[in-house]
């Protein structure tokens, strides 16, 4: 019997993001366009360049203090435990500074090395390898994808894991990007141990974002963000949802290590190389697959 063939196709799209005045697309082949498109990296999370200038960011420096001073009012939507353990940070005067500084120098370094890595002895460039994820695209329709070299049959036989490593996984190692694993996108058995290891020594070594105990994690920044705008709506007197006051978190958080489920404003209970993030529509699958046991605090037994 022969299969039934499906004449009207209709797959899922996705807009592809502008890249500014550089051309999305080029044809050599009329059949065969050559499309340009950014990838956002799997598992890793840089820190933030969308203040754009050092002006800027002093501008959210002033921004991120008068936050630290409505959350000591109580009128920021926050838990005591996170804001005791954020406003160290927000209270330098320089949160914004510093997190665009580490930004730009994130930014170098990748430039760096991707091209140094894609640098051939003989001065011809690899090919770029790519693996995506099972939902290849994100909410701002970026690719999602782990990047390396490609290195051919023979290479992989001689070279160490280590030595094959992707771009994403540099990153890690050099302590420009905090893993940032979020399910079901969990790297394979032997990538996983790879990754907790270069973040471990990144940590321990005091490199890049790791160098100060003022840096705000990209993902704490941006969550850090939303919070200012929502106080401020909050103190302006609009009103406000209780799901539109707390927007500003919404994953929840695994300790990899214990399999313990925290709930979004105390992940930092977890060691930030440890954490796994689940987003609230996949929670209920999670605990099942993984075995998950859900925090005394998420239960109310604490």
């Amino acid at each position: 019997m022969i299969d039934p063939v499906q004449i009207l196709w209709s797959p899922a799209g996705a807009t592809m993001p502008s890249l500014g005045s550089r051309a999305l697309a080029d044809v050599h082949d009329g059949d065969t366009p050559n499309i340009r498109m950014p990838i956002r990296m799997l598992s890793v999370d840089t820190p933030e360049v969308t203040a754009g200038s050092a002006e800027r960011a002093a501008l959210i420096d002033a921004e991120f203090s008068q936050l630290a001073e409505w959350i000591h009012q109580g009128d920021a939507p926050i838990s005591p435990g996170l804001a005791d353990f954020l406003l160290p940070k927000l209270e330098t005067g320089r949160a914004g500074s510093l997190h665009f500084q580490q930004g730009t120098e994130a930014s170098d370094f990748s430039k760096e090395n991707i091209a140094r890595r894609l640098a051939r002895p003989n001065g011809r460039p690899r090919n770029l390898y790519i693996h995506t994820a099972d939902a290849p695209f994100d909410d701002n329709h970026r690719l999602l994808a782990y990047i390396a070299p490609n290195f051919s049959a023979q290479e992989r036989k001689t070279m160490p894991r280590e030595e094959r490593s992707t771009f994403n996984l540099d990153l890690i190692a050099a302590g420009w990007a905090a893993p940032f694993i979020i399910y079901p996108s969990i790297p394979g058995e032997q990538d996983l141990p790879l990754l907790l290891a270069a973040g471990d020594k990144a940590v321990a070594e005091g490199k890049g974002i790791w160098a100060s105990d003022e840096t705000l994690l990209a993902y704490e920044y941006r969550a850090v963000e939303k919070l200012h705008d929502i106080t401020k709506k909050k103190i302006e007197g609009r009103s406000m949802t209780p799901r539109e006051l707390f927007a500003w978190r919404s994953r929840y958080c695994v300790d990899m290590r214990d399999r313990v489920l925290h709930g979004p404003e105390n992940y930092f209970e977890v060691p930030p190389v440890y954490r796994l993030w689940l987003w609230p529509q996949d929670v209920q699958e999670a605990v099942a697959r993984l075995n998950l046991q859900p925090s005394p605090r998420l239960v109310g037994a604490d």
